[in-house]
């Protein structure tokens, strides 16, 4: 009898009926549902600019705010007090928002791929010129260097 997931003894679970089902982690369903709500509530509160943001941490009165970059960060530390007046008017007892720059978790980090950057002849050319026309310095000479062997490796 092959695999088949109709035939399955266990059918695939809910994540809340998985901690509603452990007796140790059913105490850990409210808290789930109360950081869930709040990612909602600041969706809905700031729904452009806080997209890419998540809820990093909740506690005593301060939210700490997980955001992809400083510009994102810059961006919403001047909408603060609006958030801080529309997410206590949601019943939220929050007193100061931070914010945490974090990479986004669906994107993975960029890994050498092993080859070499594609250059035409045309290019090739360019930084062979190039590095014959700079001033021999001891300021230009690694630079020099480098344009070589680059050179060299591509001609080979």
């Amino acid at each position: 009898m092959g695999f088949s997931f109709t035939n399955r003894k266990h059918a695939p679970q809910e994540a809340t009926d998985f901690l509603r089902g452990n007796a140790r982690l059913a105490a850990l369903l409210p808290a789930v549902q109360r950081m869930a709500k709040l990612q909602q509530d600041c969706w809905e509160v700031l729904p452009s600019a806080f997209k890419a943001c998540e809820i990093f941490a909740f506690d005593g009165g301060e939210l700490t705010l997980a955001v992809p970059n400083t510009a994102v960060a810059a961006k919403l530390k001047q909408q603060v007090p609006n958030m801080l007046v529309n997410l206590n008017g949601k019943g939220w007892q929050i007193n100061n928002i931070r914010f945490r720059v974090q990479i986004a978790k669906g994107i993975a980090p960029v890994r050498p791929s092993g080859e070499g950057l594609k250059l035409s002849e045309a290019a090739v050319d360019s930084f062979d010129e190039m590095s014959k026309k700079l001033e021999p310095t001891a300021a230009n000479e690694p630079l020099i260097a480098a344009m070589q062997r680059l050179v060299a490796r591509r001609r080979t």
